[in-house]
């Protein structure tokens, strides 16, 4: 909240009211505080009739109305179902859900199919309120322009062949960008967003939804290669086999999706390094080295 000035300060003072008003409004019984709200304030409820739900009260300087308007669309399909929403408070209430893949035991392989699989199901064809992006305005070429902004800013923080091989990789994409082969994608759907459902329902094939979507308008390979962006563990295991365990996962996820395991690799690498950068740039010094050293494994 420091970050956020008085804004920040001004919110924190009017939580408390805040989530009067809305058990109030929503018929809840506050529970525990749950982890996991860094952008947020996430407690769970319950509802009148007993129901499990979690309440989000996301801070002022989060984006709610675009979440808001991919849950409503997707209608539990691969992502977390939305029970109500409340703009003017920036709050949403969602469906309880169990522990994260983050969280999980499983072999890397085992969670790379998961998150396939799942994303899969996901995806929303581009229609109001997304567009497709203008020429000279794709994914790729955004990254771009943010990795070549925050290497200079951070005084080039790794080997000169990232920066090469994560530029390679950028323009390989934005050469390739066809608006009619984008949709809607999660965005984020790194293994610590992808939940457990505690019960079995429709829209979740695999037992497991996607959390804190972004509904970012890209080809679905985006997606696939962000879901193996955050796997970096097991490659600094052995880095011997960094290049070959993840051309694996992306063979794996590609069979999955239908997607390019070319792609998929080429926003894999390319987002281990865009994100590696931001990370650093606001402090988070052993996530973002750690993401830059598994790019440097893979070059």
């Amino acid at each position: 909240m420091a970050s956020l000035g008085a804004a920040g300060a001004a919110w924190a003072a009017a939580l408390p009211a805040t989530l009067a008003l809305l058990c109030e409004r929503w018929g809840l019984e506050l529970e525990r505080a749950l982890p996991g709200g860094s952008a947020s304030y996430v407690v769970g409820v319950r509802t009148r009739d007993g129901e499990p739900r979690v309440l989000k009260v996301a801070t002022p300087d989060s984006e709610v109305g675009g979440v808001a308007a991919l849950l409503r669309a997707a209608d539990g399909r691969g992502h977390v179902r939305l029970h109500a929403v409340d703009l003017a408070h920036r709050a949403l209430l969602l469906e309880r859900l169990g522990p994260s893949l983050e969280q999980t035991p499983l072999a890397p392989e085992e969670k790379v199919r998961l998150l396939a699989t799942t994303l899969a199901g996901s995806w929303l064809p581009v229609a109001a309120p997304w567009v497709a992006p203008a020429p000279g305005a794709d994914r790729a070429l955004l990254l771009l322009d943010g990795v070549a902004r925050r290497w200079r800013e951070q005084g080039a923080p790794a080997s000169p062949r990232v920066l090469r091989a994560a530029e390679a990789a950028g323009r390989r994409r934005a050469a390739a960008f066809d608006p009619l082969a984008c949709v809607v994608t999660h965005g984020d759907p790194h293994p610590a967003n992808l939940l457990r459902v505690e019960h079995h329902r429709p829209g979740a094939l695999t037992g497991w939804v996607l959390v804190d979507g972004e509904g970012v308008v890209a080809e679905p390979a985006y997606d696939v290669g962000v879901a193996l962006r955050d796997l970096t563990g097991a490659l600094g295991s052995d880095p011997a086999t960094a290049c070959g365990r993840l051309r694996g996962w992306c063979d794996l996820a590609a069979g999955l999706t239908g997607t390019d395991p070319d792609a998929v690799w080429d926003w894999a690498l390319l987002e281990r390094v865009s994100t590696g950068l931001y990370v650093l740039g606001f402090g988070g010094e052993a996530v973002g080295r750690r993401l830059l050293a598994s790019a440097e494994l893979l070059t």
